[in-house]
């Protein structure tokens, strides 16, 4: 495993991207801090207009427009909600819109999504409880997506530019939730070296594996600026998800699914994808050499046929935003020709299948799949430092 690749950043001077006629100026010049906590007083080089060459006019407004959605539909208490029984995951849904201000180049102070970003990045701090260090609403039953998803996007939104006072509750937060993380991981035995995933509370000492990804990723991120993680945690959630493993090269469901032969799961797969390049395991194509390297080979064998952009969106094994949210970040920060094509394929997709209003309708909700496909559409800009190659 190259651990040091995995935790390679770019420098703090970015440029902005122009966005339907506005510049949103990305100063990351706190953005990566040391291993203390304390972020560096330098500040960003003068910025410069570049445009992706993956991106056309037509992909710059259709997220200019989705932009301006979710900033026009952020609640007063800076929050993002959903009808239904996904009401409750409030904290999610902020956390990925959150993210996709993060990636257009504002950060919670600086840009025209600062205050959309500031205000996201208050709400989920509201919830972030100082005794246990779950970052959960009360009302939801299955609080480690919540905490996953909000510790993602507060290691994002860590050491840009704030003030002494918000960098210090931000690193409370942080180190409370990665201690929660750590607690919460379940055993399977000596066996497996004690290999560990999560299920949907901290207490319940079980798995499954889309919460297992997004306490994987939110580790990654809270490492990457410098917040302690124990290198057992990530090393043993790794080895959870080599377990789950299956003889077609994807990930199932559970650790007690690859015990009795269940099937892959195409979007946990990708989530799988996204873990392993953000923990230093890579293909051949990417770097990796050896057993490493065949491992995420399969994986990536198992998803290119299934991880399909449809004209519909609508597929045969659910949750497709979700799934495209992990496989596009793998696919950018794996880069090349795939990458390319499916950029141009998935985004083209994106702006036939947007609404009057800029948005992303059906499934899950409306906040949710805007922001998910805004999230992907600026990935070329390369300003999320859990994303970057």
């Amino acid at each position: 495993m190259n651990l040091d690749k995995a935790c390679h950043r770019r420098s703090s001077s970015v440029s902005p991207v122009v966005l339907g006629g506005l510049v949103a100026v990305a100063v990351f010049a706190g953005l990566f801090v040391s291993v203390t906590g304390s972020p560096p007083s330098a500040m960003a080089d003068p910025p410069s207009i570049q445009i992706p060459s993956e991106m056309t006019p037509e992909f710059v407004n259709s997220i200019d427009r989705g932009l301006t959605y979710l900033a026009n539909t952020q609640r007063d208490d800076g929050s993002w909600v959903v009808g239904g029984g996904y009401r409750q995951y409030s904290v999610v849904f902020t956390s990925i819109a959150g993210l996709s201000f993060l990636a257009s180049g504002s950060t919670p102070e600086s840009g025209p999504y600062s205050r959309n970003v500031a205000r996201a990045m208050n709400y989920v701090l509201s919830h972030a409880d100082p005794e246990t260090g779950l970052i959960a609403t009360n009302s939801t039953s299955r609080s480690m997506y919540d905490h996953g998803f909000g510790m993602l996007f507060l290691a994002q939104c860590y050491g840009m530019e704030l003030t002494e006072a918000k960098e210090k509750q931000l690193h409370k937060a942080l180190t409370l939730g990665v201690g929660l993380i750590a607690r919460s991981q379940s055993d399977l035995g000596s066996g497996l070296g004690h290999a560990g995933g999560w299920y949907y509370t901290p207490e319940a000492r079980s798995d499954e594996g889309s919460v297992t990804v997004t306490q994987l990723q939110a580790l990654r991120a809270c490492r990457n600026v410098g917040i302690a993680v124990p290198k057992d945690t990530i090393d043993r959630a790794v080895g959870y998800l080599k377990h789950c493993q299956m003889a077609d090269g994807g990930i199932c469901y559970s650790a007690s699914s690859a015990t009795y032969s269940g099937g892959s799961r195409p979007p946990i797969s990708a989530a799988a994808l996204t873990c392993f390049y953000a923990s230093g395991y890579y293909d051949r194509q990417a770097g990796g050499v050896g057993d490493e390297a065949r491992m995420v080979e399969r994986l990536w064998a198992y998803c290119d046929p299934l991880i399909v952009v449809s004209v519909d969106q609508g597929d045969t094994w659910g949750h497709y935003y979700y799934g495209h949210l992990y496989y596009g970040q793998a696919m950018y920060m794996r880069g090349g020709r795939q990458w390319d094509e499916y950029y141009a394929k998935f985004a083209a997709s994106l702006v036939r299948s947007q609404n009057l209003d800029g948005s992303w309708s059906g499934g899950t909700g409306t906040a949710y799949r805007t922001a998910i496909a805004t999230l992907i559409m600026q990935l070329p800009y390369g300003y999320l430092p859990i994303c970057q190659r």
